[in-house]
């Protein structure tokens, strides 16, 4: 059927392909062969794309500020928690805590049913994570969220000598790393959805 569709065509195809990703991007993965199969083609953003504009509008933004001040994978891990989703996941989550390494923005999801599983999520994924890349978490930051900010939580960094910083109340500014993150997988999960009808309890 591919061979069917005109360049053009296929140019959009891969687009949808890979959950809408900005057509700069596919020309950066397709000149470094960083997918299978992905053809060598010049992909234009020569129209638009209707799922895009309604799963991505978003008001403006703050000035970005490209500094990354880590010097090793590790060394600073932004988090925080999305949700509750108005729809229940298929494996009966509500939230989703995303972990994003600062030096490599490297990022981890995971989906859990209540804030109250937040501590036991981020615990096992620090055993798991410091053994697999042998490298100790020097710092994590987080919102002021009660899922973080508890002696529970507190007493798990303290042990383990892990620096807890927080951004500044009612500035998810502070924390923009991750919360960027959050509204891209947000945005691709929204725009898969709106393009395809599928029911609202996917």
């Amino acid at each position: 059927m591919n061979c069917l569709l005109s360049r053009d065509d296929e140019s959009w195809l891969w687009h949808r392909r890979l959950a809408h990703i900005h057509m700069h991007h596919l020309n950066r993965i397709a000149s470094k062969d960083l997918v299978i199969g992905l053809p060598k083609l010049m992909f234009e953003r020569n129209k638009l794309c209707g799922a895009c504009q309604m799963g991505k509008q978003t008001k403006s933004s703050f000035k970005l500020i490209n500094v990354i001040s880590t010097t090793r994978p590790l060394e600073l891990l932004h988090m925080d928690l999305f949700g509750p989703s108005r729809t229940m996941s298929l494996g009966g989550s509500y939230y989703g805590l995303v972990i994003v390494d600062d030096y490599s923005r490297f990022t981890w999801t995971f989906f859990i049913a209540t804030k109250d599983e937040t501590y036991h999520a981020v615990k096992e994924f620090v055993k798991v994570v410091q053994n697999e890349k042998d490298w100790s978490i020097s710092s994590i930051k987080s919102d002021n969220g009660r899922e973080f900010q508890n002696e529970k939580f507190d007493r798990f960094c303290s042990k383990l000598r892990i620096k807890h910083n927080f951004s500044a109340p009612r500035t998810p500014q502070q924390n923009g790393v991750v919360e960027r993150k959050n509204r891209s997988l947000e945005e691709l999960a929204r725009t898969m959805l709106n393009e395809t009808g599928l029911p609202k309890y996917f």
